[in-house]
């Protein structure tokens, strides 16, 4: 049941998702004051699917492990390092694979039944979160100082909040439900799916 569900997700995501690596909260106009800054950081990864389902996968995956609010930092941080990498002027060809690849990696994690051993967790989630990082930071790279460290206090705020809901709800769910594994494993073939689309769209727009 639940492969056959996995799969019909997967193809209805890859037929309706239409993701867009620059989301932007103002509109695609710079952030200009420390309000902006804010508002953009707290929203932009909101607004980006591909965002949302990584640092969701993210709070499941940490739920699994026993100190899962520092693999949540540890995410929340390699995501600070890769906007701040990108704001720095590094350069990063094919980014956008990389955020997709990362997605569909952590979709297929967590739609193993075992949880993943805890150094494969912090490096596919340093991975995530500095990849991630890198894509978020385009919005912001080239902005003043003060809508700069903004952006940066709502980006870890928003992330970090999402992911400790997630993990929190994800352990209850664990506690409460007798059904919570297929329900974490549909989570994850969501995310795979998403993260398929976006790959998918990769490639098109390159060909």
């Amino acid at each position: 049941m639940i492969s056959t569900l996995g799969i019909a997700v997967l193809v209805a995501l890859s037929i309706t998702v239409n993701p867009v690596f620059a989301h932007h909260v103002m509109g695609g106009a710079m952030p200009v004051t420390f309000a902006d800054g804010l508002l953009s950081g707290l929203g932009h990864p909101v607004i980006g699917l591909d965002h949302l389902v990584a640092v969701v996968a993210v709070g499941c995956l940490a739920a699994t492990q026993r100190r899962g609010e520092w693999l949540v930092l540890g995410y929340v941080i390699a995501m600070m390092v890769g906007a701040a990498a990108h704001i720095g002027e590094t350069t990063v060809n094919g980014a956008e694979i990389f955020v997709a690849v990362s997605v569909v990696v952590l979709g297929v994690v967590l739609f193993r039944k075992a949880p993943p051993r805890l150094d494969i967790a912090i490096a596919l989630f340093a991975f995530a979160g500095l990849v991630h990082g890198y894509a978020l930071g385009e919005s912001i790279s080239g902005a003043e100082r003060a809508p700069l460290y903004a952006y940066f206090l709502g980006l870890a705020a928003i992330q970090a909040a999402i992911a400790l809901a997630v993990m929190y709800g994800a352990r209850i769910l664990a506690a409460r439900a007798t059904g919570h594994a297929a329900i974490i494993r549909v989570l994850g073939g969501v995310v795979a799916g998403v993260g398929l689309a976006i790959l998918a769209q990769q490639f098109m727009q390159a060909a």
